[in-house]
């Protein structure tokens, strides 16, 4: 069997050779409108040169800049960083976002560590009959992380050596983030039916996944409401039916509720046993709303018997600041309902400001309850961290940034022994293509 490459010397070369390559190959042009009949473009959303900056999306009549992880939704406002280039009738965009982390969490269950996390992503879209075929690919660099995770206080959730629940401790991300395929069709001018399919891929459910989220993209920490919010963007089998009209979008999905295994380079297949509805609102381009429901079959490899049903709701705001910021917020809540067991909840307020072209400001707030910190009983625990990070432009879609973050817990009196007066931080360096 072939020895498969390391999959962060992989990544590494891609997102270096994205830029030149995407610059140098012939029949590629940057930022080239495509023709309306050819998957279309936002004929509003134009620089001083009038260069095209949105092109529409693939799911849909309306601008690509709305569109998020998997078939979630963002404000419309927010920028849709990435290469822009054609290939006959194809149009597609490539974008990578990778992170050098040291993590110190401190206090009696505390660790260090040292890490490569992110995404290469490439997006392709072209017209197919009356509709629009769009493929979407998304690479990771975790599985280098290895078996025991990375250290993050008061988070859980799957197990990262088959054997052992990960607890303080976030898992890895698998190699392949999403390997998808979708066909949209218009109805009419306002709307717009689609079938979504992923292998792995995101199932209609919760806010965008975090590490695509505009208010919180930036932090290279996973939240500890993950697995209350966005855990299901790796699913290994999809299927998502969707219908757009105007700035409303209902969508249903059937998934693999199984999280991933321990494998961390494979590509997983199972029954599609999971279901999952969501309904999404932007009533204005500054606004994304949704709300969702899933039940997930048999989601932990070392809990088989429990599954769990989920709910989410979510709103997100951006606006524009000066000339080349932005502010964005999400505020999201979730709950978890294991069947049997009990009904646990989460919520989340992330907040970033960018007011110029180099600085990028962050935080974000947490409360969740957990019953994985103490085996036998439920904590509510808190975290707050803030952060930032200082990008130099290195060249055309090529940003070098040096950030870091701290972050504070609250610990309630029965876990007080175990973690005693932690604090944590991170500091890292991050390389984004786009």
């Amino acid at each position: 069997m072939p020895k498969i490459p390391d999959p962060l010397q992989v990544l590494a070369c891609l997102a270096f050779a994205l830029p030149a390559a995407a610059q140098d190959m012939p029949g590629m042009h940057h930022d080239m409108p495509m023709d309306h009949d050819m998957a279309g473009m936002d004929h509003g959303s134009m620089d001083h040169a009038g260069t095209a900056h949105s092109m529409t999306s693939a799911l849909g009549a309306y601008p690509m800049s709305r569109d998020a992880s998997g078939t979630s939704w963002q404000p419309q406002i927010a920028p849709h960083d990435g290469i822009h280039t054609t290939a006959g009738d194809w149009m597609v965009m490539t974008h990578a976002s990778l992170n050098l982390v040291y993590d110190n969490q401190g206090g009696r269950r505390g660790d260090d560590k040292a890490f490569a996390a992110g995404m290469v992503m490439v997006m392709a879209q072209r017209p197919l009959g009356d509709g629009v075929l769009g493929l979407r690919a998304m690479l990771s660099p975790d599985p280098q992380i290895g078996k025991s995770g990375y250290p993050l206080l008061l988070t859980s959730g799957e197990s990262a050596d088959g054997k052992t629940p990960l607890v303080d401790r976030q898992h890895p991300h698998d190699l392949f983030m999403e390997l998808s395929a979708s066909y949209s069709l218009p109805l009419s001018p306002h709307s717009t039916a689609f079938l979504y399919a992923g292998l792995p891929g995101e199932p209609a459910f919760g806010p965008p996944a975090f590490m695509h989220r505009i208010s919180g993209q930036d932090s290279p920490e996973a939240p500890i409401s993950h697995h209350w919010l966005d855990s299901t963007h790796v699913s290994f089998g999809v299927v998502t039916a969707g219908y757009v009209y105007d700035g409303v979008k209902i969508e249903a999905s059937a998934f693999r509720g199984r999280e991933p295994d321990q494998h961390r380079t494979n590509i997983e297949t199972g029954a599609l046993d999971s279901q999952a509805l969501r309904l999404s609102w932007n009533p204005t381009a500054n606004w994304a709303l949704q709300t969702s429901w899933a039940w997930q079959k048999s989601p932990e490899a070392l809990d088989p018997l429990r599954d769990e049903q989920r709910f989410s709701v979510s709103g997100a705001y951006a606006r524009k600041v000066g000339e080349q910021g932005l502010w964005a917020t999400t505020i999201a809540l979730g709950r978890k309902d294991h069947v049997p067991g009990p009904a646990l909840w989460a919520a989340l307020l992330e907040t970033s400001l960018k007011p110029d072209d180099h600085w990028t400001w962050f935080a974000r707030a947490e409360r969740v309850e957990q019953d994985e910190l103490r085996p036998g009983s439920i904590n509510t625990v808190g975290k707050l961290s803030v952060g930032g990070i200082y990008d130099w432009t290195v060249r055309d879609h090529v940003k070098l940034g040096l950030g870091g973050l701290v972050s504070g817990f609250d610990i309630p009196g029965p876990l007080k022994a175990a973690y005693g007066e932690p604090s944590a931080g991170m500091v890292f360096m991050r390389l984004k293509i786009g």
